[in-house]
C-alpha cells in the first residue's frame, strides 16, 4: 500500500515527494556553503597499499569532508553530488587541492592523491593554488597524485590532455579513476597520459565469487598493461578479493580491508598530527 500511494504522488515540482528532495538538496547545499565560509573543512586519509612485498603503503587517497553544525564530519558522498557543479563545488576543489599540497609540504615521506576534475583545470584559483605550493617547493609536484574520473575526463579531453603534458614535467602523477564505468577505449590511452588507474569499486567489491566481474577485470588489467599503467583496486573489502586481485596483476590495493578513510592521518601519531587543519 505503500508503495502504491507513492507512486500515486503527482509528478509536478510541487509533490509532496519531490518538495522534501528539494528542501533536502537545499539543506545540504547551505552545510556545504556554510563549512566553506567558515572553513570547516578537512581531508580524510585512506591508505593504499603495495599488492606485493614489502607490502608498504603506496600513497595515501586524500578525500574531502565537511563539519556540519554540530561538528561531526561528513563524506563527500553526502554533498558532493548537489554541489560539484557549482560555485561552492569549485570552491571545494581549491580546499582540497590546498589542504593536500600542506600536509605534503609538512610530511616529506608520504606521497598523495587528490581528486580533481575538468573543471578544476579552467579556474583560476585552483591553478593559482597548485602554481603557489610548487613555486615554493617543485619537489611537492613528484609526491603529488592528481585523480580525474573517466566521464569528468572525456566532457572536455584536449583541455585535459594539455593540462597533463604541462605538469607531468613539475614530476605530477596523473590516475583514471573509476576505470571500467564508461566506455574509455584504447585511442584515449593513447591520447591521455595516465600513469595509473584506479578500477571502478562496483567491479571489485565480492570479485572472488562473481565470474562475470573477474572476467571483466581480467580484461582491465590487460587493457591497463598494454600501455605500461599502474593498476589499483579500490574498495578491496575482503582477503579473498585481495588475493584474486593480486593473483590477477593489480599492483595496489585500496579499501576498508586496510584501513577506512580518517581525518586522523594514519603515518602520524595521534599526539604529533602533523596536517593542516
Amino acid at each position: 500500500m505503500r508503495d502504491k500511494q507513492i507512486n500515486d504522488l503527482p509528478e509536478g515540482s510541487d509533490s509532496p515527494l519531490n518538495a522534501a528532495v528539494t528542501a533536502r538538496d537545499r539543506s545540504v547545499v547551505q552545510m556545504a556553503a556554510e563549512a566553506v565560509k567558515h572553513k570547516q573543512c578537512k581531508l580524510a586519509f585512506q591508505p593504499v597499499m603495495q599488492a606485493r612485498p614489502p607490502y608498504h603503503v603506496a600513497f595515501y587517497e586524500g578525500f574531502i569532508r565537511v563539519l556540519d553544525e554540530t561538528g561531526r564530519v561528513i563524506p563527500a558522498r553526502e554533498f558532493m553530488p548537489q554541489v560539484e557543479s557549482s560555485p561552492i563545488g569549485r570552491d571545494l576543489d581549491c580546499i582540497a587541492l590546498e589542504k593536500g599540497l600542506r600536509t605534503l609540504r609538512q610530511n616529506p615521506d608520504i606521497r598523495l592523491s587528490i581528486n580533481m576534475s575538468a573543471r578544476s583545470i579552467g579556474y583560476a584559483r585552483w591553478s593559482r593554488v597548485l602554481d603557489r605550493f610548487l613555486k615554493k617547493d617543485s619537489t611537492l609536484g613528484e609526491r603529488l597524485i592528481l585523480e580525474i574520473s573517466e566521464s569528468s575526463a572525456m566532457q572536455v579531453p584536449e583541455l585535459v590532455t594539455d593540462f597533463m603534458d604541462r605538469q607531468q614535467a613539475r614530476g605530477i602523477a596523473f590516475a583514471l579513476d573509476d576505470f571500467g564505468a564508461s566506455n574509455f577505449s584504447f585511442r584515449h590511452f593513447r591520447e591521455f597520459l595516465f600513469d595509473a588507474a584506479k578500477i571502478d569499486g562496483q567491479f571489485v567489491r565480492g570479485i572472488s565469487q562473481n565470474s562475470d566481474n573477474q572476467a571483466l577485470i581480467r580484461a582491465l588489467i590487460a587493457v591497463a598493461r598494454e600501455f605500461e599503467i599502474l593498476v589499483t583496486a579500490e574498495s578491496v573489502e575482503t582477503k579473498e578479493d585481495a588475493e584474486f586481485l593480486v593473483a590477477n596483476g593489480v599492483d595496489c590495493l585500496q579499501g576498508f580491508l586496510f584501513g577506512a578513510p580518517s581525518v586522523t592521518p594514519p603515518w602520524v601519531g595521534e599526539n604529533d598530527v602533523k596536517t593542516a587543519s
